[in-house]
């Protein structure tokens, strides 16, 4: 099949002198001498075995086999510009999947993605959410995030990336029908929680030396983000990690009834494959920048009250 191809660069060097009717012109577009158009036309002539050009002093006009010839070629290069220009505009940016929890995509990593895409364009975030113990093999990720180092992969390093806390969150609104002045006071509350973090408010207790009520009302959610949904329309208080609070608190939709009570929680770790990419490098130097530019934010923040 390839032997009955002619020789493209002189099919490509035909079209553009047959659309001019010019070797001068022709030379000009392509940045060639016109000696280099006037070969390579002579070498499409010998492997067609037909004149293509009928040769003048200042025009080439075409052959009626050139006239032939030149419908077809023209036909298909257009074919092949435009097979091109699809395969470009439909080509796949280099992407980056970050394995997360449910609630840290939706409540910290996702309202961030638009900072990372805004300064790497070229570079597509995926996120990929689960709650099982992350397995590269199983998983496919570049990176992942989890809190603490437990059940992380003999092939994944398990790296620091920031710290984390927990604390008491509310609707203005409950707090202001029925104040929370002390750990005493939340007896008359409804206590919300999330699956995975059903031992927090026992924790929570025993870390200020008070002796969980049996008789205390909560309410279980399947996912923390969930939990704060409920807070925030005033079902009750929320027990919440600092890093899932995204703008809540700034936002005023929630507040802090007793926040000089905040137990520390284990920090959050990162890892990337062991086949990591460019783009997860990239990914992870965003990360650790945005992390420290938000620090620095709120130290000027607590500065400044």
């Amino acid at each position: 099949m390839n032997n009955q191809l002619p020789p493209l660069n002189a099919v490509r060097a035909f079209a553009v002198a047959a659309r001019h009717q010019s070797f001068a012109l022709a030379a000009e577009e392509l940045h060639v001498s016109h000696s280099a158009v006037s070969r390579h036309i002579k070498l499409l002539e010998e492997h067609l075995g037909v004149l293509l050009f009928e040769r003048r002093t200042r025009q080439s006009l075409l052959t009626p086999a050139g006239q032939r010839f030149y419908g077809l070629v023209s036909a298909g290069l257009a074919q092949i510009a435009n097979a091109a220009a699809e395969l470009k505009r439909h080509a796949a940016l280099p992407v980056v999947k970050i394995n997360v929890r449910p609630s840290f995509a939706q409540l910290w990593l996702e309202p961030r993605l638009a900072d990372f895409m805004a300064q790497y364009p070229g570079i597509t975030p995926q996120v990929i959410t689960q709650t099982q113990a992350p397995d590269h093999v199983r998983d496919g990720f570049d990176i992942v995030i989890r809190r603490g180092r437990d059940d992380w992969a003999p092939a994944i390093e398990a790296r620091p990336l920031f710290e984390d806390e927990l604390l008491l969150v509310a609707a203005p609104s409950l707090i202001e029908q029925q104040p929370l002045e002390d750990l005493a006071g939340l007896d008359r509350h409804t206590l919300l929680t999330a699956k995975a973090r059903r031992e927090d408010w026992h924790n929570w207790a025993m870390h200020f030396g008070q002796r969980p009520s049996a008789a205390q009302v909560t309410r279980q959610f399947d996912y923390m983000h969930l939990a704060l949904q409920a807070a925030v329309e005033g079902q009750g208080i929320a027990l919440c990690p600092t890093s899932l609070l995204g703008t809540h608190l700034c936002s005023g939709r929630l507040i802090c009834p007793l926040p000089e009570l905040r137990m520390p929680l284990p920090r959050y770790y990162y890892g990337v494959a062991p086949d990591v990419t460019a783009s997860a490098r990239v990914f992870v130097e965003w990360l650790f920048a945005r992390i420290a530019q938000e620090e620095r934010q709120a130290t000027k923040g607590a500065l400044s009250t």
